[in-house]
C-alpha cells in the first residue's frame, strides 16, 4: 500500500503539469499540489508542530484545505477537520477535547471559534486565511509558506492521520480515526470499484471536512481524474460547472439532487457530457432518482460509504436503496445474536478489511462497541438481494416498532414522495405511544407555491401504496428538513419537534401553525382519519 503522499509524490514526477484539480477556473497540477504541501508542511515543522500533534482545519473547499492536509500526513500531525456549520456552541467543546496545537482556519468561519479561551488555543497557534489586513491579529497562512529547512523525517503509517467527527446523533460527536494505511487501503478501492475512465472530469460539491469530501479527493489523486473542487454545493453552481467543463460524473446527496431539479427547470444547462450521477448519505428516493435521470441524462444511482468504511460496497445499477458487494470484499448480514441471517433475510451489516477506521479516538468504550474481533458494526440493516445486490433498509437506531411490528422509515418515505408531485422530500420518525410503543409521524417539504390543504391528500394516496399500519398517523408540512453535519436528516430534531408540540399543545387537533423548535417552520399538520 502506497500511502497518500507517495501517491502524491509520484504524480509530481510521472506528469507534474497534469491537472489535479480545478478551483475557480484555476488549475492546480499535481506539481503545486505537491511543492505547497511539502512547503506547509515544514512551515508547521518550523513552528513547531510534531508528530501526533491535532492540527484544526477549518475552512470550505478551497486548495489550502486538501494541501493542509497533505502536509499534515508529511509531518505525522494528525489533521481534525471541522464542519463550516459548526457554531461556537459546538466548537468550543470540541476544540477542548482536541487540545490542539494549531488551528487553520478561513476568515469568513473564524467568528465562529474567535471567543475560545486562549489556554485552549492560543492566539499564536491560530492561522488564518484571506486576512491580510490582520483583522482578526492572528498569524496569516504566509507563515506557513516561508520555511525551506532540512528533508522531513517519514512518519510511520501506523499512527493516527485524520480525525473526522461524526455527526453526534447519539451524544457528542465521535471522532473517527483513520491512518495512512486505512487511507492507502481505501482510496485505491474507490478508483477501482467507481468504473472511473481516464476521459473522466468530475464534479465534487463535496466538502474536504467531511469524510466524504476527503477520501474522494484522496481517490481522484490517486487514480489521476481532475476534478473540479466547488466551494459550496450551490445548484446552479454545479450546473454551470458541469456545462463549463463538459463534465461526466456527479457526486451529491439526494437534498442537493432535488435542489439541482429545481435550478435546471428554471434555467437549463447543456448537462449532456454527464454519464453517471451517484448519490450517498440519505437514501435517495426512487421517484426521486427517475426524475434526476430524466432531467440530467445521465442515471442516478445510490453508493453506500460511512466515515469509518468506504470501498467494500460500490454503487448500484438500477433505481431504489441497493448497492453492489464489490469482489473479495468481507462482509457479513447478522442478527441481533450475531449470527449470519440466511439469504433474503434482514441484518445488520459488518464489514472487515484494512480501509476500516482504528477506533473512536479517546474513546475505547465506543470503539469496543463498534469494532468487534475486527469486524465494524455499521448499525444499518440490510438484505442479500439477486447477486451482488445489497438493499438498504434501514439504520437500526431509526426502525420503527409499532405494535410489536418493525417499519422501515425509508420504505414510507420512499411512498411519501412517490405519491404526490408536489412532495419533494420526506422524513418519518417514531412518535411514542403508550399502547403501541410508537406511531408513525412524517414530514414532508413541498413543491414552492404548492396548497398546504393537500396533506389530507398526500396521506390518502399514500393509502394506497403502503399497508394501514405503515401509514403516517400525522404528517407535517415543514419548510425544510433540520441536517446533522454529515447532511443527513437529523430524526432527533423531528423527534424533538414532535414532543414539543405534544407538551404546548396537550392534545391533538387537526391544524397547527407555528414556529417550530430549532428554526424549522411548521405550517401544517393533518392527522389521518
Amino acid at each position: 500500500m502506497v500511502r497518500p503522499t507517495e501517491v502524491l509524490m509520484q504524480q509530481a514526477k510521472s506528469r507534474p503539469q497534469g491537472a489535479a484539480f480545478t478551483f475557480q477556473e484555476r488549475v492546480w497540477t499535481y506539481h503545486r499540489l505537491a511543492h505547497e504541501s511539502e512547503c506547509v508542511a515544514r512551515g508547521l515543522a518550523a513552528i513547531g508542530v510534531k508528530a501526533g500533534d491535532r492540527v484544526v482545519l477549518h475552512m470550505m473547499n478551497r486548495p489550502e484545505m486538501l494541501v493542509a492536509y497533505y502536509a499534515c500526513f508529511r509531518l505525522g500531525a494528525i489533521a481534525a477537520p471541522l464542519r463550516t456549520a459548526f457554531r461556537f456552541a459546538e466548537l468550543a467543546p470540541m476544540l477542548q477535547r482536541l487540545q490542539p496545537a494549531l488551528y487553520i482556519g478561513q476568515s469568513s468561519l473564524y467568528p465562529n471559534v474567535e471567543a475560545v479561551d486562549a489556554a485552549i488555543l492560543p492566539h499564536e497557534r491560530r492561522v488564518i486565511l484571506d486576512d491580510a489586513d490582520g483583522t482578526h491579529g492572528v498569524q496569516p497562512w504566509e507563515v506557513l509558506q516561508q520555511f525551506a529547512g532540512a528533508e522531513l523525517p517519514i512518519p510511520p503509517s501506523s499512527e493516527p492521520a485524520v480525525l473526522i467527527n461524526t455527526s453526534g446523533s447519539t451524544g457528542q460527536p465521535k471522532f473517527v480515526m483513520h491512518t495512512q494505511d486505512t487511507l492507502a487501503a481505501m482510496t485505491p478501492l474507490l478508483g477501482k470499484h467507481f468504473d472511473f475512465s481516464a476521459n473522466d472530469v468530475i464534479i465534487s460539491p463535496l466538502q474536504l471536512a467531511h469524510g466524504s469530501g476527503l477520501f474522494c479527493s484522496l481517490s481522484f489523486v490517486q487514480a489521476g481524474l481532475p476534478f473540479v473542487m466547488l466551494q459550496t454545493a450551490d445548484p446552479d453552481g454545479i450546473l454551470d460547472s458541469i456545462e463549463r467543463y463538459r463534465a461526466t460524473w456527479l457526486l451529491g446527496f439526494p437534498y442537493q439532487y432535488a435542489g439541482l431539479l429545481e435550478a435546471q427547470q428554471a434555467r437549463p444547462r447543456d448537462v449532456s457530457s454527464l454519464r453517471i450521477c451517484l448519490t450517498g448519505a440519505d437514501t435517495c428516493p426512487v421517484d426521486l432518482q427517475n426524475r434526476v435521470s430524466a432531467a440530467l441524462g445521465a442515471p442516478l444511482y445510490n453508493v453506500w460509504a460511512s466515515t469509518e468504511v468506504v470501498g467494500q460496497l460500490t454503487y448500484g445499477r438500477q433505481p431504489g436503496p441497493v448497492v453492489r458487494i464489490t469482489k473479495d470484499a468481507q462482509i457479513r448480514l447478522v442478527d441481533e445474536y450475531g449470527v449470519d441471517v440466511a439469504h433474503g433475510e434482514i441484518g445488520e451489516l459488518l464489514i472487515r478489511g484494512k480501509n476500516v477506521f482504528v477506533g473512536y479516538w479517546n474513546d475505547p468504550a465506543a470503539t469496543a462497541q463498534s469494532l468487534k474481533d475486527g469486524w465494524y458494526h455499521t448499525g444499518d440493516l440490510m438484505r442479500r438481494g439477486h447477486g451482488d445486490e445489497l438493499w438498504f433498509v434501514s439504520r437500526k437506531k431509526d426502525i420503527i416498532i409499532r405494535g410489536g411490528t418493525n417499519i422501515s422509515p425509508a420504505e414510507v418515505e420512499e411512498a411519501l414522495v412517490a405519491c404526490h408531485p408536489a412532495v419533494v422530500e420526506a422524513a418519518v420518525v417514531g412518535k411514542p405511544d403508550p399502547v403501541l410503543g410508537q406511531r408513525v409521524f412524517g414530514f414532508v417539504r413541498l413543491t414552492e407555491g404548492a396548497n398546504e390543504r393537500i396533506v389530507a391528500e398526500i396521506l390518502q394516496n399514500v393509502g394506497k401504496r403502503l399497508a394501514p399500519f405503515k401509514v403516517p398517523e400525522g404528517l407535517r408540512v415543514i419548510d425544510a428538513l433540520p441536517r446533522n453535519a454529515l447532511s443527513k436528516v437529523d430524526r432527533r430534531a423531528l423527534e424533538k419537534l414532535i414532543a414539543e408540540d405534544e407538551s404546548t399543545a396537550g392534545s391533538r387537533s387537526a391544524a397547527v401553525s407555528s414556529r417550530a423548535g430549532g428554526g424549522l417552520p411548521a405550517r401544517r399538520i393533518a392527522q389521518k382519519r
